[in-house]
Order: structure tokens, then sequence, then C-alpha cells
């Protein structure tokens, strides 16, 4: 009888958080451009890609991307692939988005495929597969209460097997490998994008 009442309990909070507030289940599609930095190959990467947000309550939001990200070394190139998700917590309520700046913490998660190649030999190349932790801070910047163009910055944690080149003074071959264990490895990453709200999940009428 006890266990009922707390998962009734539960279920009463998730559903008041879910359809009592204005700008729950409210549905944002958007684009976006990252760029990542000082990871163990020192290379900087571009890339572009795409989101959609889900509100659950007017301080909690939800992000859900994929990047294609593209970096260079002397003798090498790497393409990076994140698909993932994120929680954004706002620092102030702004239930409305008619203020400017709308700061908020960031935390999330994401699998991430990796392949360097050799620029001159493409078949000379390794790929590795790695999940990821990150963490960061952001803003929206309110165009109209339906239009924002946001920034954000997080430090991303990869889990997994790396990459290994190596280069002799005097060969023209690269030697390209993953290694055979696993270990952790890290990156900061910058992301602008431009995000419209079209329609509420639920909650349509309020």
């Amino acid at each position: 009888m006890k266990y009922r009442l707390a998962i009734t309990a539960i279920l009463l909070l998730i559903s008041s958080c879910l359809f009592a507030q204005k700008n729950a289940g409210t549905f944002s599609l958007g684009t976006r451009n990252t760029i990542s930095m000082f990871e163990e190959d020192e290379a900087t990467g571009i890339g572009i890609g795409g989101q959609f947000r889900i509100q659950f309550s007017n301080r909690l939001n939800t992000e859900w991307y994929f990047d294609y990200i593209t970096s260079k070394t002397g003798l090498t190139f790497k393409n990076d692939y994140h698909i993932g998700w994120s929680v954004m917590l706002y620092t102030r309520n702004n239930h409305l988005f008619d203020r400017l700046l709308q700061p908020y913490l960031i935390v999330g998660h994401c699998f991430d495929y990796s392949k360097v190649s050799e620029k001159d030999n493409k078949a000379n190349s390794a790929d590795r597969l790695s999940m990821a932790t990150q963490a960061g801070l952001g803003t929206h910047i309110n165009i109209t209460p339906k239009l924002d163009c946001s920034l954000s910055g997080q430090y991303m944690l990869h889990f997994g097997k790396g990459i290994e080149t190596d280069f002799h003074p005097g060969h023209e071959h690269v030697h390209i490998s993953r290694e055979d264990h696993s270990h952790v490895d890290g990156h900061l990453l910058f992301s602008l994008s431009f995000n419209y709200k079209f329609f509420k999940l639920w909650n349509k009428y309020r």
C-alpha cells in the first residue's frame, strides 16, 4: 500500500511538471555550428549539425543533437560524428522568453564515432566508437519569444579506445592504429545555434 501511494505521489509530481507549467511541451527545431578545441592531436575541429528541443517545465529544457566535425593535422584528417542529448537548467524564470538573455547550465551525454585517415591514402585509417559526458554554460539570445540564437561552451570527456598516429622523419608512410586499451580524453566544444519554437506536443491550450 505504501509503495502504491509513493508511486502515485511521484506520478502526480511528474504530471504537475509536464502539464501545469506554461511552456511544458514546447517543441523547437534548429541548426548548429560547432568548434572543437584542445584535443589530444592539438587540431581544431569545425562542424555543422542540427538539433531539436523538448521543454518539460518553465526552467527545464532538453536538447537532442547531431554534429559532423572535421579537423586536420599535417598528414591526417579526422571526422567525428556526435549524436546525443543535453539537459538545460535555466538559472532564472523567464518562461515568456521576452528578455534578451536567458542563461542556463547544461549537462548531457553523447555517442561519438571517429575516423582518422591519411590525407594522401584514405585506405590507411583507423576508427573508434566512444561515449562522452559533457557539462558547461550557455545562454539564449532571444531575438523574439519564438526565435533564439544560442551560445554554449562545454567540456566533453570521452571514454573509449584512442587512435594513434606515428610518423618518422624520412619515411613517407604514416602509421595509424586504434589502441587496444580504453582511456579518457577530453576537449572543449563550443556551439552556436539558431532555434525556432514550432508547436507544443502537449499543453496546447495553455
